[in-house]
């Protein structure tokens, strides 16, 4: 037996996923080298394997080490939601700040063919898509007026950041219905739940592809999702919770940025923890130790925990032992990009047009504010007759610009990375409001750690907000 260190790469060119994924698992009752396993194996012996240990046996784990990467395109953002609702996975999407959308991009959803809204939504969305069309060219000289040259800058560099101003702006009219594409890297064992709960999904667009993907991930993992089918007990959980929601009556008034929940001692265990992992007394000697320490001491220790940090080294993991709940509304273009942190615990609402619209200044200012209106008036008329009849189905017609609920828990650790990025210049403004609004209200909980977040300036939500936004929340009259 070779006993010298080896490191080395099965190859997908090489091997399947499957084969892979099983080589892997075999290596904890076989003494052989992993190339000699996989060279043992082949697609029917490893779909022997798996059908026998990781499905009968549940040792699911093992799928983990089959990964795939699809390629999906032309599916509406409102199938993306569900198609990136996978915390262990990676995702890369089609940009609204980057690209601009061909008129006729967008997804007509099955349930609306034939029925006898099929005209009224081909209406709309061909006249939210023109209106788009329109913003771009009106807001371009908004645009070139907010770009400073740079020295040096060539004619065509500059161009190209006036357009992307201008893009950023204009996406907050592009529909729920957009096209976009989606690359996604997934393990067998993440892939199967994924699958599942597409097929479960209420959108029949959203289903498809569920079953598109099973289709394709079968051809190299034929055992591992074969068992992926729709998860019996959701239809039966939603129709009681939606009786009992249905029974609240609701009150306005809630504020957009709300912490709900934290533990005001938080910050203290935090240091606890810290000093538990490099010392050997228990946690609550630890906690003891901290809660008898000055302010300077700790501070010292804070100090500590990010002396020499880089912006490419992470925070250790001890922040974790503190959460934060918050209940936030923000408009669907930062929702998109704000449900892409999924190590946090999301709990979202469906897509509507009753919490108002935001209107960026940016459109006040390159005087297309009436045509925005009429766009977004237009949307919750036809959003309103959809509600009726399919309320999941409506949302397709929503625009970015329009507010939606969300409800997240988060740690420490996971809102240094978040608000780091998203507070960053280059951040999109609404995803930036987002973000400083939870940072203020994390401050007075966290007033050490806090104040490592590593963001430039000290821009509060209002000066976002007035510097951003004519209005955060018109409520269109239908």
């Amino acid at each position: 037996m070779d006993l010298n260190r080896r490191v080395y790469r099965l190859s997908p060119s090489q091997f399947s996923a499957e084969t892979i994924a099983v080589t892997f698992a075999k290596t904890s009752r076989s003494p052989e080298p992993f190339d000699v396993i996989a060279a043992e194996l082949n697609d029917e012996k490893s779909a022997e394997f798996s059908e026998k240990w990781i499905v009968g046996y549940g040792h699911s784990s093992v799928a983990e080490h089959a990964v795939l990467h699809l390629a999906l395109e032309n599916v509406s953002r409102l199938a993306i939601e569900t198609i990136e609702a996978n915390r262990l996975a990676s995702y890369t999407e089609k940009s609204t700040r980057y690209q601009e959308w061909d008129p006729k991009a967008y997804v007509t959803p099955p349930e609306i063919v034939g029925s006898p809204y099929e005209g009224e939504y081909q209406a709309l969305m061909d006249k939210l898509f023109a209106i788009y069309a329109e913003a771009l060219q009106a807001l371009r000289p908004w645009g070139e007026a907010n770009t400073p040259r740079r020295e040096n800058e060539s004619e065509k560099a500059w161009s190209n950041r006036a357009r992307v101003k201008s893009v950023d702006v204009a996406r907050f009219l592009l529909p729920a219905a957009a096209m976009a594409n989606v690359g996604l890297t997934i393990n067998a064992r993440a892939l199967e739940y994924a699958i599942k709960k597409m097929l479960s999904s209420e959108l029949e667009e959203v289903r498809l592809i569920g079953a598109e993907m099973k289709t394709v991930a079968s051809q190299e993992l034929p055992t591992l999702v074969k068992y992926a089918d729709p998860i019996a007990f959701l239809p039966k959980l939603r129709e009681k919770a939606r009786d009992f929601a249905n029974q609240i009556d609701t009150i306005s008034g809630a504020p957009w940025c709300d912490l709900k929940a934290v533990d005001e001692s938080a910050e203290d265990k935090v240091l606890a923890a810290v000093l538990y992992r490099f010392g050997d007394d228990s946690y609550q000697v630890c906690l003891d130790q901290v809660l008898n320490m000055s302010q300077d001491d700790k501070q010292d220790l804070v100090d500590a925990m990010f002396a020499a940090m880089t912006d490419f080294d992470v925070p250790i993991r001890e922040l974790e032992y503190a959460d934060l709940t918050f209940s936030l509304i923000m408009d669907q273009g930062a929702y998109f990009e704000f449900k892409r942190h999924r190590m946090m615990t999301q709990t979202v609402q469906d897509l509507t047009t009753r919490l108002g619209y935001a209107l960026p200044k940016a459109v006040t200012e390159a005087g297309f504010e009436a045509r925005y209106r009429e766009a977004m008036q237009a949307a919750a008329v036809l959003y309103e007759k959809l509600a009726a009849w399919n309320p999941q189905v409506a949302s397709y017609v929503v625009p970015n610009a329009y507010n939606r609920r969300v409800l997240c828990r988060a740690n420490v650790r996971e809102l240094f990375h978040f608000i780091k990025l998203r507070c960053a210049k280059n951040a999109h403004f609404s995803i930036q409001r987002v973000g400083r609004g939870m940072l203020e209200q994390m401050r007075p909980y966290f007033p050490l750690l806090s104040r490592k977040i590593q963001v430039k300036g000290d821009t509060s939500v209002q000066d976002l907000t007035a510097e951003y936004f004519s209005e955060t929340a018109i409520i269109p009259e239908i």
